[in-house]
C-alpha cells in the first residue's frame, strides 16, 4: 500500500502516513485530514513516500490519512484559526497576571481539538504548571508547552526575506542547518552582520546551500601562499575567485594580476594561508576573531537547539499530569 509524504501543523512537521483506504490514491497538493500523534490534524500531501523521499526526512512521524478535506472541514479550520487569536491573547493576560518570565511566540489549536500547543521563548527555564492548570481549565482540552529558539521564531512568524522571497524556513526547510561566519567568508560575501543574518538575527540559512560546491571547486585552485610556475614565471597566489576559477597573484617584480587557473604550469610549494608580512594581515586576523566568534555563537545557538527538545519532552509530560 502505498505511503505518503504530508506536511502539517504550522511548524510544518513532515509525517510519512498511510491512507485509510487501501485503494486511495492522493496528488500533489491534495489537503487532507490525519491523524498523528498529536491528533486530528488538517494537512497537505507532497508527494508518495518513495524509499528515495523517506531517505532524505529526519524522524518523520508516522500516523494515517483519514480522508480528503470537505467543505465542513475547511469551514472547521478557518473557524479554529479565527479563534486562535483570541485564544493567544487570553493566554497572554494569564501568562502577564503570574508574572512568568517569558514570552509567548504563537499558539496553534489542533484541528481536532485534542490539544493547544502553546510556543514560546525563555532565557531560563520556567515553571509554569499553574498557567497549565489556568489553561486547561479555561479551554478544556489539553495544554503543551513548546519552548523555542530565535530561528522558531522566524519560522513561525517570518514573511519575506532580504531576498524578496519567501523566509526559507517558512517553506522548503524541514530543519535549520548549522551557519558559520567561515561559509560567508569563502563566498566572499560581506562580514557585515546585518547583511549576512536573517530575520532571525542568526547568520543566513541561505549561506549553507552553495557552501560545498564552493568547497569542492576551490580544492581545484592552489591554496593561498602557494608557490606556482606560470607561462609568465613564477609567482605566489594571493588571492582566490573560486566561481571564476582565477588566481590573484604577485608576480617576481611584485606585479599583481589575475590569471586564469589553467594558466598555471606547475605548483612548487602549496601554502596555507597569505604570505607573512603582506598588507591584508591585519584584516585577515580581524576577520579570523569575527569568525571565531560568529562560531561560537552559531555552535551555542546549536547546543540550544539540542537541549531544547529534552526539556520539551519534560515539559509535555508536566503538560500532560496537569492537562
Amino acid at each position: 500500500m502505498a505511503k505518503y509524504v504530508v506536511r502539517y501543523g504550522i511548524m510544518r512537521s513532515l509525517g510519512v502516513l498511510a491512507p485509510r483506504g487501501k485503494d486511495k490514491v492522493y496528488q500533489r497538493g491534495d489537503r487532507v485530514v490525519a491523524r498523528t500523534k498529536r491528533g486530528l490534524e488538517s494537512g497537505e500531501v507532497l508527494c508518495q513516500a518513495t524509499a528515495d523521499a523517506v531517505a532524505h526526512l529526519k524522524d518523520a512521524e508516522t500516523g494515517e490519512i483519514l480522508r480528503s478535506m470537505t467543505a465542513n472541514d475547511e469551514n472547521e479550520l478557518a473557524h479554529i484559526q479565527a479563534e486562535a487569536g483570541t485564544e493567544f491573547l487570553k493566554c497572554q493576560r494569564v501568562v502577564k497576571n503570574l508574572g512568568l518570565d517569558m514570552e509567548l511566540v504563537d499558539l496553534e489549536h489542533v484541528f481536532g481539538g485534542e490539544r493547544i500547543v502553546i510556543y514560546y521563548l525563555a532565557e531560563k527555564r520556567v515553571d509554569f504548571r499553574e498557567l497549565v492548570r489556568q489553561l486547561a481549565r479555561e479551554f478544556q482540552t489539553r495544554i503543551e508547552m513548546r519552548q523555542i529558539g530565535v530561528r522558531d521564531e522566524a519560522k513561525l512568524l517570518a514573511d519575506y526575506g532580504d531576498c524578496g522571497k519567501p523566509v526559507c524556513c517558512n517553506t522548503h526547510l524541514t530543519s535549520m542547518p548549522p551557519v558559520s561566519m567561515k561559509m560567508a567568508k569563502l563566498q566572499k560575501a560581506t562580514l557585515d552582520p546585518t547583511k549576512i543574518s536573517g530575520r532571525c538575527g542568526r547568520l543566513k540559512c541561505c549561506l549553507r546551500y552553495e557552501y560545498d560546491t564552493y568547497n569542492e571547486m576551490r580544492k581545484e585552485l592552489p591554496p593561498i601562499g602557494s608557490e606556482i610556475v606560470t607561462e609568465i614565471g613564477k609567482a605566489q597566489v594571493l588571492g582566490q575567485e573560486i566561481l571564476a576559477s582565477q588566481l590573484l597573484v604577485q608576480t617576481e617584480d611584485n606585479r599583481r594580476m589575475l590569471i586564469n587557473a589553467d594558466a598555471v604550469l606547475a605548483v612548487t610549494r602549496r601554502g596555507g594561508g597569505r604570505r607573512r608580512g603582506s598588507q591584508d594581515d591585519a584584516v585577515l586576523q580581524t576577520e579570523n576573531n569575527d569568525e571565531r566568534t560568529a562560531e561560537e555563537d552559531d555552535e551555542t545557538a546549536s547546543m540550544d537547539r539540542k537541549e531544547n527538545p529534552r526539556e520539551n519532552s519534560q515539559d509535555s509530560k508536566n503538560n500532560e499530569e496537569n492537562g
